[in-house]
């Protein structure tokens, strides 16, 4: 059976005034609340605007990744995950040229850092508390060196009320070696209250944009509304970390020339005639049930 290729856009240009390059300071700062608390933001990175569009890209996304095998896999009730190419998000450039995300995975990853993932979670009104969960096992360079070798990127698509579903961390915990969690990455029931009494529900509004290591222990919680609660997912690696090895993004050979080049030393994608949709290769088993505890 085929399936229908995801709707693209060419590369949107750029807001008229660009964003101002972040000082050092403001950069220093990230990078010490990511080596600490294992995550940061920035308020009002973007317009609201950006996040309405945004908005309209992932419903219509996960329209047609609903409407074929593997492609919109669930990460608990009511919850699922959706990867996306990056023409299927008209501000993909105004995303990643961000000078704040330029200048984040620059001081953390490294110059030659690549972008590898891009997509969504829609947490639907229903979903419940996930387990308390790192996003895959630590690697050595993490565990041994405390150097972060990953970042993800969330920008919400709507403004995140407390009846939400929020997303929930426990800061510090991307330095727990998990080498007693299930799957490296599921710490036992019986940590649950620790990273409770720790955790720090977060509340971004349209325009905001957070990074995190995706090692820092995290969980959704229960949407007790009548509304999603979309949120858009940039995945970064340093050199040789290889969650690319995870997802498969792809660009079409136009969309690919119409990028500027600095986007495109960065973008870690096949280049292929023709765009096909994306098939979940990073499912996280743990999480299809959701929290029974």
């Amino acid at each position: 059976m085929t399936h229908p290729a995801p709707t693209a856009t060419a590369p949107r240009q750029a807001a008229a005034e660009p964003p101002a390059e972040p000082t050092a300071v403001e950069i220093g700062g990230a990078v010490r609340d990511l080596y600490t608390d294992g995550i940061t933001a920035r308020k009002a990175a973007f317009r609201p605007e950006f996040a309405d569009r945004l908005r309209e890209d992932i419903e219509r996304a996960f329209e047609e990744a609903r409407r074929r095998p593997d492609g919109a896999v669930g990460r608990g009730p009511n919850r699922y995950y959706v990867e996306i190419h990056p023409e299927q998000l008209r501000d993909f450039v105004e995303l990643v040229d961000h000078p704040w995300v330029r200048g984040v995975c620059e001081a953390v990853l490294g110059p030659d850092y690549r972008i590898v993932e891009l997509g969504f979670d829609v947490p639907l009104e229903g979903a419940v508390d996930q387990p308390w969960h790192r996003d895959f096992p630590s690697p050595p360079a993490t565990r041994e060196e405390h150097r972060l070798t990953s970042l993800a990127f969330n920008v919400t698509a709507v403004d995140t009320e407390p009846d939400m579903g929020p997303f929930e961390i426990a800061p510090g915990t991307q330095w727990e070696s998990g080498a007693d969690f299930d799957h490296e990455m599921f710490p036992d029931r019986a940590e649950y209250p620790r990273y409770a009494g720790r955790a720090v529900r977060k509340y971004p509004r349209r325009g905001d944009i957070s990074a995190r290591s995706a090692l820092t222990v995290h969980r959704g919680t229960t949407n007790h509304s009548t509304a999603s609660r979309p949120v858009l997912v940039l995945g970064v690696d340093a050199p040789g970390a290889g969650n690319d090895a995870q997802h498969d993004m792809a660009a079409s050979r136009a969309y690919w020339e119409a990028l500027p080049q600095r986007v495109r030393d960065h973008l870690a994608c096949a280049v292929v005639d023709v765009l096909a949709p994306v098939t979940q290769q990073h499912t996280i088993e743990g999480l299809v049930m959701g929290d029974a505890g």
